[in-house]
């Protein structure tokens, strides 16, 4: 569409275009002759009580951030536990001010079953402090498979008051699912939002009606590109992402050995004791053990064939692999991780050196234990 023939969506005020369904206000051409015209993301809401996942750019994303600052709001702020630092929005508070959050973890059916929860509530919380989010309340759910909803529920009654809540996180943390819960949850907004516009005016925001007067507000998801699920092509998602609990792999390996997993990333134990490591990644991705000596060969020869995904067509497509080295001191419960592909731990007392070969940009990080 042309600047002169763009009309704006009657939902959310976003300009209507044709030519890209991926980003903001896409809308196909033959419902310009409707007489309302909404974009495909309000037409979702309105027909199907769907919200579907828009990405903005990082800047227009921060500006949303800080105009939550200038409101009275409760944030909800979704993040992924299997990709916990990749989703995580650090430094929240610059942007929202003194607004309460609500950090809701998703996702918690992904790990694997034998859990201590308290202890994964403990290492949320640690872990929302460092990286400067102060939380009125941590909830871990499972909006899937409709663990800890209810508490997600009462958490937001009991502090919004009289707020507007503002729901904020990246892409693929499961924040559309969980939006769309709680409007099936509730008749009333159901019906509201079958039969009424959508009052957003603003390119980026769908507000839904609560039923005293307030608004919960969806924000778009913010595109992380240092996670590897934003690089990656959409084919190889359902091989990344996963959609089970994981089975923990563990590798006793010797010094001078190399796990790949696919062609997405590498893991080599360079010096150290032999010791056990466990791999938590999705139980889709094929981990591929050999010597450190033969890796670099192994790679060059057999990427996008034995070491897939990606394969062969799309191998060419992923950014060149750079190394992150680490030294894991000995006694320490360490796990070292790879931003939207999973993370290994280092079982031993006796300490490693390690390196890390990810695709360019891709977060990697040493961490506490999570498990």
């Amino acid at each position: 569409m042309t600047n002169e023939t763009a009309t704006k969506c009657a939902g959310c005020g976003v300009a209507i275009q044709t030519e890209s369904p991926e980003k903001l206000g896409y809308t196909p051409p033959a419902a310009l002759t409707k007489e309302t015209v909404l974009c495909q993301r309000c037409f979702r809401i309105k027909n199907y009580n769907e919200i579907s996942s828009v990405t903005p750019n990082q800047d227009d994303f921060l500006k949303i951030l800080g105009g939550i600052g200038e409101k009275r709001a409760l944030v909800v702020h979704i993040v992924d536990l299997f990709d916990f630092e990749g989703s995580l929005i650090a430094g929240l508070h610059r942007f929202i001010g003194q607004n309460p959050v609500i950090l809701v973890v998703n996702k918690i059916d992904l790990l694997p079953k034998a859990i201590n929860v308290n202890r994964i509530l403990n290492w949320v919380q640690k872990q929302a402090k460092e990286n400067g989010i102060r939380t009125s309340e941590v909830v871990l759910c499972s909006a899937k498979k409709n663990i800890g909803f209810d508490r997600v529920i009462e958490a937001i009654s009991s502090y919004r008051g009289d707020r507007d809540v503002y729901v904020v996180g990246a892409t693929n943390v499961g924040k559309s699912t969980l939006i769309n819960r709680i409007i099936r949850e509730y008749s009333d907004l159901e019906a509201e939002l079958t039969t009424s516009p959508f009052p957003g005016t603003t390119l980026d925001l769908v507000q839904i009606p609560l039923d005293d007067g307030r608004y919960m507000i969806d924000t778009p998801g913010i595109v992380y590109s240092h996670r590897l699920t934003e690089i990656i092509d959409k084919q190889d998602l359902k091989t990344v992402l996963p959609d089970k609990p994981i089975k923990p792999s563990v590798f006793q390996l010797n010094e001078k050995q190399t796990l790949f997993f696919g062609a997405f990333a590498r893991f080599d134990f360079v010096q150290g004791q032999r010791q056990s490591f466990t791999c938590y990644v999705s139980n889709a991705v094929p981990i591929h053990r050999t010597k450190l000596d033969n890796a670099d060969d192994l790679y060059a020869a057999h990427k996008g064939e034995m070491l897939s995904p990606p394969t062969a067509d799309r191998i060419g497509d992923l950014p060149p692999l750079v190394k992150h080295a680490y030294r894991i001191p000995k006694g320490s419960s360490s796990e070292v991780l790879i931003s939207g592909l999973g993370w290994i731990a280092v079982n031993s007392d006796a300490g490693a050196q390690i390196v890390i070969h990810a695709p360019k940009g891709v977060k990697v990080a040493v961490r506490s234990s999570l498990i």
